[in-house]
């Protein structure tokens, strides 16, 4: 028997092994810490398909195992981090407890996406890594520049819970997004995404000239991302 075709699951488990080891991170007051394993698990999400596409390795357990492994590292992970960084801010607060919202968005995201045939190339809703590194990268930055503007915002009661219940809104919206994925015999460069990665080089450009640290550029990539589908969606659709 060819040990190959366990190679996928193998990197999806490593993802929920950084998942759940993110979430005891962070909740032990370092979602610094939590968001370098986020990274990590979103590269095994990327790797573990990757794997099965190479090695010919599909099967459904495997299909339901991402799912699962998604829901650790992209749905309580974001929403551990969330509250460690409101808990190192010094909130003290019952709005601790409103990012939890994340994670049940994330569940029925990752629910809806299973069932949705719509979904084969790009997204309806935005994707559980996409909010999920929205709010690592966030509190990651804020936790090591707690004199910055970032710091402040995050130091109120209310601006981290906010930002969990947007993202979790636009995970089970109807709002199109698009994928970095083409179906075979479409384009991939059309024109949203040459101008998304060419505001995202320009980001990343900007956040490296100023000297800041290299989190705020994921930051600043993912918002991009969510703000060009809403303009799309908001203007350019019939």
């Amino acid at each position: 028997m060819s040990l190959t075709k366990y190679i996928p699951n193998t990197i999806t488990s490593t993802s929920v092994l950084c998942g759940t080891v993110g979430v005891v991170f962070a909740l032990q007051g370092r979602p610094d810490y939590g968001f370098i394993l986020m990274l990590i698990a979103a590269v095994c999400d990327f790797g573990d398909g990757l794997a099965a596409r190479m090695l010919n390795a599909y099967s459904p357990m495997g299909k339901e195992l991402d799912s699962l492994a998604d829901m650790v590292s992209f749905g309580v992970l974001p929403t551990a981090i969330l509250i460690g960084a409101m808990q190192q801010c010094g909130v003290d607060s019952w709005t601790e407890v409103i990012p939890v919202f994340l994670a049940v968005m994330s569940a029925l995201r990752l629910a809806k996406f299973n069932v949705d045939e719509r979904q084969s190339t790009d997204f309806i809703g935005i994707a559980t890594p996409t909010a999920a590194l929205v709010s690592g990268s966030l509190c990651y930055f804020v936790t090591l520049h707690p004199e910055s503007f970032l710091a402040q915002w995050a130091g109120t009661q209310w601006f981290l819970p906010a930002l969990a219940v947007v993202l979790g809104l636009l995970l089970v919206s109807e709002i199109p997004m698009f994928g970095m994925k083409v179906a075979k015999g479409h384009k991939l460069l059309d024109a949203k995404r040459i101008v998304f990665l060419c505001l995202a080089v320009a980001a990343i450009l900007f956040v490296v000239i100023a000297g800041l640290n290299w989190s705020l550029a994921v930051l600043l990539v993912f918002c991009i991302y969510i703000v060009e589908n809403l303009v799309i969606a908001l203007f350019c659709r019939g």
